[in-house]
């Protein structure tokens, strides 16, 4: 698997309680700290920031991270979506649905919020996960 991002702050990507782990925040930022899902679509530098990318990209992310714990997506419990705008939820939901299903996927809350800690980023996900020690 590819290079895990490093956290931008003081926190760690997991926390492990038990049989529980708890993954923080995550986003389609990539190792070399560029945002998947930013489209420059003219000589202006207008941007494009596209949901279903960064879905997609942010969940790969979660899956890489899981893997370090031993755990993978299928041990999600719970999910936390942060949309920067609620107008994204159909294009998140569609990629969200190609890693879930609604009869065994995770329980899953979605909120829209006011702005992330990047302006390109329109998505970011936290989850709990149970994976026996």
């Amino acid at each position: 698997m590819s290079k895990n991002v490093t956290p931008r702050g003081a926190y760690p990507h997991t926390k492990r309680a038990g049989d529980f782990i708890f993954v923080s925040g995550t986003s389609s930022r990539q190792p070399d700290n560029s945002i998947a899902g930013v489209d420059v679509i003219d000589n202006m530098g207008t941007k494009h920031l596209n949901i279903e990318t960064q879905t997609r990209e942010v969940l790969l992310n979660i899956q890489r991270i899981l893997a370090n714990e031993g755990a993978t997506l299928n041990d999600i419990v719970d999910v936390t979506t942060f949309l920067v705008n609620m107008n994204d939820f159909a294009g998140y939901n569609k990629v969200y649905a190609d890693f879930f299903s609604k009869e065994t996927g995770p329980t899953r809350t979605t909120v829209a919020v006011h702005q992330l800690p990047h302006p390109d980023l329109v998505v970011e996900i936290k989850v709990t996960a149970y994976k026996k020690l």
